[in-house]
């Protein structure tokens, strides 16, 4: 398939904020496609070209996308630069610089969808001496080949930074209306851009379907093959693969004990929320991997961990839950969130960190046993089988305290103890829940005795001035919204930064961090990619025509950053926002 194709709809998709428009442009894209290249459509759909726990990335600088354009077109950096500086977006810069070539000289050749590709990925392999020319080499390999419409996107694609929309749902409802269109019929008004599917139950039982799978696997270009090829029965028959992680079920916020059994029913279980981290550890093979709940592979980090599974937990296949929480070597009191969170991403010194920073691993839950999938298993199954499992030792490997109880009195007390013992609070679990990665179902919720804070994703910053310079002071924040996917700003914040190093995240850091995530500069504002998340509390929250969400943080602070352990998947979204809103002034 010729790469000028996907370019069209890509362009199609980003002329479109609506969401069922987008939905139907895939489906039909996804219908028509080469099953040998749909993998990669399906990949380059979403802006990756690996699927999500894959944590490589392309990692291009600007600086060197620039270099290529130069390359391609024969004009200088300088002026390539001024006119991204003019307009904003290097993908549309791109664009304007090829079609004038283009024009000059009537050269083009017809680039596949497959070349594209595979000359990303070749981006991510490339090491040593020579590398940055070579990166260059490669893109602008592609640029003198490509129409001005395809170096829009081929230059987005390589900074990591599409803008067309297609989130998560928009691909699981595409692939649901390309591979069972006909069993829906589906009826999609092109004028009125409306869907009305004659049985909303069967609708609604193929996207459950097309969810199962890619719970399973973490990539939708997996389920768009099966879904072709081996229909309904090619997606029943996916099951959890030990090995790759998955994404963690989710919890909701409660409003207080007695609303949190309203939610999950009496009994139910009450567990210690742990200040820490989440790990999901795989065994398969003898071989002990540890994931983070953003899918990283910290196994490296953590080989007290390791070491611990192994000995400790009985089985030859498994995927289990647990939350590893730091605690001081010489009291053995649990330390907070932060101090662990130094380990997830050290790659030397590890074992002088490790004693520094010591953790225990807290068991919660498992999804996986000798080959079988438990995510349908009852929460009270799965946790007697914990049971057998772990063989216990207290600061390397425990399970999450519990009490199952129906009584209000005795969930206080046991609440007061959590917190007594530094913790955030305590989770309360329906003991006939499943598991559903990536959920927020009803199936258990948190109580926290703290205002609700917000996980918010930087998207943009203010280069300071006087004390300040030469650092990003200010940074644009964003929220998600759940129906679109589209991140959304909600404010601006500059406090709870430290200007001194070691005292706290500082001024410095953010710009360390953010700087490699720059994406386009206009006098002293800048955007980036959003995968910084941070923590933010704030004094109220306050309608606002400002701010795309429609909603503004009133006096926003960092209460410290979450991107060890959260990425933009994990932002909180504008219906909890809205649910803030209006819980800050009793209700609806």
């Amino acid at each position: 398939m010729n790469y000028s194709d996907l370019a069209q709809l890509y362009n199609d998709l980003e002329s479109t904020t609506k969401r069922l428009e987008k939905t139907w442009l895939v489906s039909r894209f996804l219908k028509a496609a080469p099953a040998k290249e749909l993998n990669a459509i399906c990949l380059l759909l979403q802006g990756r070209i690996f699927p999500t726990w894959d944590q490589r990335t392309i990692g291009v600088a600007a600086r060197i996308v620039l270099k290529a354009i130069s390359l391609a077109t024969g004009i200088t950096v300088e002026k390539i630069e001024d006119e991204w500086k003019r307009i904003g977006d290097l993908g549309k810069v791109t664009e304007q610089l090829i079609s004038r070539k283009k024009q000059e000289t009537l050269a083009r050749l017809d680039i596949s969808v497959s070349k594209v590709f595979e000359n990303l990925q070749k981006l991510t392999t490339l090491e040593g001496e020579g590398m940055v020319e070579k990166k260059i080499q490669l893109i602008a390999e592609l640029l003198t080949s490509a129409s001005p419409i395809e170096s829009r996107y081929i230059a987005r694609s390589v900074l990591e930074d599409l803008r067309v929309g297609v989130a998560d749902g928009t691909m699981r409802d595409a692939i649901v209306w390309a591979s069972f269109g006909e069993k829906i019929d589906i009826n999609y008004d092109e004028k009125e851009k409306s869907i009305t599917p004659e049985d909303r139950e069967v609708y609604t039982k193929y996207c459950d379907l097309v969810q199962h799978a890619y719970d399973m696997t973490n990539d939708f270009s997996v389920v768009a093959l099966a879904a072709r090829e081996k229909g309904e029965r090619g997606l029943e028959n996916m099951h959890i693969n030990v090995g790759t992680p998955l994404k963690v079920m989710l919890y909701t916020k409660a409003k207080g004990l007695a609303d949190a059994f309203k939610t999950v029913g009496i009994p139910a279980a009450i567990e210690y929320k742990y200040d820490g981290f989440r790990i999901q550890a795989h065994k398969k093979n003898n071989k002990i991997t540890l994931y983070t709940r953003r899918l990283e592979d910290v196994t490296a980090q953590f080989p007290e961990v390791v070491e611990s599974v192994k000995k400790n937990v009985k089985g030859e296949s498994f995927v289990i839950e647990s939350e590893a929480v730091a605690f001081d070597s010489k009291t053995g009191k649990y330390r907070p969130f932060q101090d662990v969170s130094q380990r997830i991403k050290r790659k030397y010194d590890i074992e002088k960190i490790a004693e520094k920073f010591p953790v225990e691993l807290n068991v919660f839950d498992i999804v996986s046993f000798e080959g079988k999938d438990l995510m349908e298993t009852a929460f009270r199954e799965r946790r007697e089988l914990l049971k057998k499992m772990i063989i216990e030792s207290p600061k390397k490997i425990v399970l999450a305290k519990q009490l199952i109880t129906d009584d209000l009195k005795k969930a206080e007390k046991f609440y007061e103890e959590s917190l007594a013992q530094g913790q955030e609070g305590v989770m309360l679990k329906n003991l006939e829940g499943i598991y559903r990665p990536g959920a927020r179902v009803g199936y258990g919720v948190k109580v926290k005795p703290i205002m609700e804070t917000l996980d918010l994703v930087i998207v943009g910053g203010e280069w300071g001035t006087g004390k300040r310079s030469g650092w990003l002071s200010s940074f644009v924040i964003a929220c998600k919204d759940e129906n679109s996917g589209e991140l959304v700003e909600i404010g601006r914040v500059g406090t709870g930064f430290k200007e001194l190093e070691g005292s706290g995240v500082s001024f410095e850091q953010m710009t360390e961090l953010l700087k490699p995530l720059i994406l386009e500069e206009k006098g002293r504002e800048v955007r980036v990619r959003p995968e910084i998340v941070i923590e933010i509390s704030y004094e109220e929250v306050q309608r606002s025509p400002t701010y795309s969400s429609g909603y503004a943080l009133r006096f926003p602070r960092l209460v410290r950053l979450r991107t060890e352990d959260k990425t933009v998947n994990d932002v909180n979204t504008v219906a909890d926002v809205e649910e803030l809103f209006y819980a800050q002034r009793g209700g609806r």
